[in-house]
């Protein structure tokens, strides 16, 4: 009786695979661990205060592909820092962070296209979005401001745009804050009205804690809204680290 040859080509392939599971099942968590303890040097030498790299799955399977915890309060410059630098360990996968905020691949190099901004700032210049007396509703009088912001920002679709709220210093403080914060999320809301990708945009507000260079501190024209281009080149996912809607 004539034997197949494809019996043992099977027996072969099977084998194969059996080792490659075990080779794996052996070398993962020393590879994982291996990875974690670049990974953290890598984040404490970016200023990545309070943040950890978890290199496995959410089973507890290792994995090359690390998911940052930790380091809310950092802005985003800095966990932009410390994304890119983790991202950059040989071996390491793509980088996710644990609220799907920020994603990171080695192929991104740090880039910072400034035209936006300066075009923005040029917008600015003789010119603010005003907001009612003491509220976070825009003036009707900026509605035609925002649009030419908006159409200035377009060109860096993809970038990370920070909008910081300021005030002057009248006012208590933790006020001062809150309405810095609830304006400049007004602005991110009035800017994804008009096409910009909310995933583009970063809200925050300081009060009064950043006058304008030369200003006193209460002068009104201290009151404004600014924007910066912190991260330059879209960051693409892979697949299996695509995050879920924040």
């Amino acid at each position: 009786m004539k034997r197949s040859p494809l019996l043992p080509l099977a027996l072969g392939l099977a084998l194969v695979v059996l080792l490659a599971l075990f080779g794996a099942r052996m070398t993962g968590p020393a590879l994982a661990e291996g990875l974690s303890h670049k990974a953290q040097a890598a984040i404490a030498e970016a200023g990545g205060t309070g943040i950890t790299a978890r290199f496995s799955t959410a089973r507890g399977q290792p994995s090359r592909h690390p998911l940052l915890q930790g380091g809310r309060k950092l802005d985003d410059a800095t966990r932009a820092r410390v994304a890119r630098a983790v991202a950059a360990i040989p071996g390491v996968g793509g980088v996710r962070w644990e609220d799907g905020s920020t994603l990171a691949s080695r192929a991104a190099p740090a880039e910072r296209p400034v035209h936006c901004e300066n075009d923005v700032a040029a917008l600015l210049h003789s010119r603010s979005i005003r907001f009612e007396e003491g509220s976070s509703r825009i003036d009707a009088s900026s509605v035609g401001l925002l649009d030419e912001v908006a159409s200035a920002l377009r060109p860096c679709l993809g970038a990370i745009i920070a909008i910081t709220g300021h005030t002057d210093s009248s006012g208590p403080e933790p006020g001062n804050l809150a309405l810095s914060r609830e304006r400049a999320n007004a602005v991110l809301a009035a800017l994804v009205g008009r096409g910009i990708p909310a995933d583009g945009l970063r809200a925050s507000g300081v009060g009064s804690t950043l006058p304008v260079a030369g200003l006193d501190p209460a002068d009104p024209a201290n009151r404004r809204i600014e924007f910066a281009v912190i991260e330059s080149i879209p960051l693409k996912p892979t697949p299996v680290d695509t995050p879920g809607p924040r």
